[in-house]
């Protein structure tokens, strides 16, 4: 979508007269949660999938409405009752990374969509990282050492504690030094990808950063 610098601005000057209220769910203002919202579940993390069963299945799984954890404001669902006595013990192991955002969006340092479901998410590291699709995933891990640098970074230092639908619209004013249109990414993914030269290439395992 593109927007013109005029319109931008005014979105911007709107949210600033209508406050908090008018935006994304800041979550208590300890760090920009990206929640959806379902049934009595207003607060929804990873679109209702199970946070712990990426790691233990390496798969996206559907949580269960019934079976549900509050933490920081937010709410996890499982689809076990094992699944959620494991986050319970640690849920800082299992909480998507960078708010839940779209991991290639804070690397532009604009908090927007994510996914979580098949196909929209990595465990780096330990850690799990969501995305708003196949192709921002794709962009993403064109140099995922690289792009995973710039995102905690733009998280620590504009996005954590922040207003995300202010930062989101400054962001998509002010561009970041290294931004490239969705574009210009896909032909450079499409080139590397002709070339066989994709870090993670279609149907193969993921490239996992070193330690």
């Amino acid at each position: 979508m593109r927007l013109s610098r005029r319109t931008v601005l005014c979105a911007l000057a709107a949210c600033a007269v209508a406050g908090p209220a008018a935006a994304l769910d800041s979550t208590a203002g300890v760090e920009p949660f990206r929640t959806t919202s379902d049934g009595a579940d207003t607060r929804l993390m990873l679109e209702g999938h199970d946070a712990v069963a990426y790691f233990k299945v390496n798969d996206a799984v559907r949580g269960d409405p019934a079976i549900k954890v509050e933490h920081q404001g937010v709410v996890f669902r499982f689809a076990n009752e094992a699944n959620k006595a494991e986050f319970l013990k640690s849920p800082q192991r299992y909480m998507p990374q960078l708010g839940g955002w779209c991991a290639n969006g804070i690397n532009y340092a604009v908090p927007w969509g994510s996914g979580g479901g098949p196909n929209t998410w990595r465990i780096y590291r330990g850690k799990l990282y969501v995305f708003g699709g196949q192709k921002s995933r794709d962009h993403f891990e064109m140099d995922t050492e690289l792009n995973l640098e710039r995102a905690h970074r733009y998280w620590t230092d504009e996005v954590a504690g922040s207003h995300p639908l202010l930062t989101r619209w400054k962001r998509l004013v002010f561009r970041v030094p290294h931004y490239k249109t969705d574009k210009a990414l896909q032909e450079e993914y499409d080139a590397k990808l002709a070339a066989g030269t994709l870090p993670v290439m279609p149907g193969k395992p993921q490239v996992v950063p070193a330690q």
